[in-house]
């Protein structure tokens, strides 16, 4: 499932990023500075609007993914450098990173508590981190809905849940989420903040 999804990862998500997650992208990840680490980059979706970052660094488990992400790694407009690597088990020391980023991402790892200490290991004090997810909803009857479809959904995607409450699981390993803005009902979120809350 692995290739045949990221061979039309592009062509599903090309009118979603026209009728407005594009501009998401853009106005999320324009400003952020310093040393940056991406997490689950996909194809490189995000790699064009870096404006202002020192470098990338971006892990990505699916190496077919990673070849389709290679000429977005040519036209970005700072450095970015991409590895084979799960959320799970990051490769780089302690205290690296200045920001962590990632879109449409933690619905797809199989360890969400594991990745978010790992992203809390890599972060130097002071840290950002900057997401666009997609979550589950807080109506109750919504919800459920998801809940009854997300063992069908994640085969079909990827391993992608549906009803995952990403925010909740930041909070929960102690990070400090400041900023919140939602779209689409509720069930897409912007969310920002510091890896280490105070």
């Amino acid at each position: 499932m692995g290739k045949l999804f990221s061979s039309v990862y592009d062509v599903v998500m090309a009118p979603l990023e026209k009728a407005g997650i594009e501009r998401i992208r853009r106005n999320l990840l324009r400003d952020i500075k310093g040393d940056v680490l991406e997490i689950g980059f996909g194809t490189g979706a995000n790699f064009p609007f870096y404006q202002k970052a020192a470098y990338v660094e971006a892990i990505e488990p699916n190496p077919d993914m990673i070849e389709r992400s290679a000429e977005k790694v040519k036209r970005a407009k700072v450095p970015v450098q991409t590895y084979t690597a799960k959320a799970e088990q990051l490769p780089f020391p302690d205290q690296s990173f200045d920001a962590i980023t990632g879109t449409l991402v933690f619905c797809t790892i199989p360890d969400p508590v594991k990745a978010l200490k790992e992203m809390k290991r890599v972060s130097k004090p002071g840290a950002t981190f900057h997401f666009f997810e997609h979550v589950k909803l807080e109506h109750d009857k919504a919800g459920r809905m998801q809940d009854i479809l997300t063992p069908a959904w994640k085969a079909v995607c990827d391993g992608c849940h549906l009803n995952r409450p990403t925010i909740q699981l930041f909070e929960e390993a102690g990070l400090q989420v400041n900023n919140v803005k939602r779209f689409g009902k509720g069930i897409f979120v912007i969310f920002e903040g510091k890896v280490h809350g105070e």
